[in-house]
């Protein structure tokens, strides 16, 4: 029969192959709370976020350089331009929509596949005014 003294050695032995197996097949990480730390709630990690919307970027320059009387408000999805603290249009860049405009309320909504023209945005924004 194994004494008590030994039980315990073979719990800890048990214990850190395990350990050590584990270890091995964790992730690269030099301490073993990056992990947890690095995963958002998706399981994503924190690098792999969606990719950011150059066109809507360039649309928003483009309108605070040749519009100034509208006040752009850049969000991760769209572009929403008010004037006189008044929602005019919200502008978005989906290739999965129809481009064009159409109403939400009160507010029109400007749907691109691509960066518009300056001519396309004035055109537009009379429209939605």
């Amino acid at each position: 029969m194994i004494d008590g003294i030994w039980w315990l050695v073979i719990l800890f032995a048990v214990i850190a192959v395990i350990w050590i197996l584990a270890k091995s097949r964790g992730g690269n990480t030099t301490n073993g709370n990056e992990t947890l730390s690095k995963k958002s709630s998706h399981g994503r990690s924190k690098k792999q976020k969606s990719p950011v919307n150059d066109g809507l970027q360039k649309t928003s320059a483009l309108l605070g350089k040749h519009f100034p009387e509208y006040h752009v408000n850049r969000k991760a999805k769209h572009i929403m331009l008010s004037q006189h603290d008044k929602k005019i249009a919200m502008i978005t860049m989906d290739k999965k929509l129809p481009v064009g405009q159409r109403r939400l309320g009160d507010i029109t909504v400007i749907n691109y596949h691509r960066v518009p023209g300056r001519a396309q945005l004035t055109v537009n924004l009379e429209d939605a005014g």
